[in-house]
């Protein structure tokens, strides 16, 4: 199990995530994308990257916009493998058209 991040790290590799916000429960991004086909592409891609990774985020879909939230639950709240999924979760969004 991966082991809970403390603030000033947490805060400091959120602050290296464009829009991505974080307290000591969780990380939040929402991103928007040009289609709601083009929303759930992206979720797709999400689950394909999420399950490699064996780590899941919870998702929101509301028409075009998709709203992610992120922590280790096992853990108690954010951790190096929430970091590294909000990583790939942002090149996913990006490759997609979200913003």
């Amino acid at each position: 199990m991966s082991r809970l991040l403390e603030d000033e790290e947490r805060d400091r590799q959120v602050g290296q995530l464009d829009g991505w916000v974080g307290d000591a429960g969780s990380l939040r991004r929402s991103y928007e994308f040009a289609t709601f086909p083009d929303a759930i592409a992206a979720v797709d891609e999400v689950a394909i990257l999420a399950e490699a990774m064996d780590h899941h985020p919870d998702i929101d879909i509301r028409w075009r916009t998709v709203h992610f939230t992120l922590s280790t639950h096992s853990a108690g709240g954010v951790t190096q493998l929430d970091i590294e999924l909000a990583h790939r979760i942002s090149q996913a969004a990006a490759e997609r058209g979200g913003r």
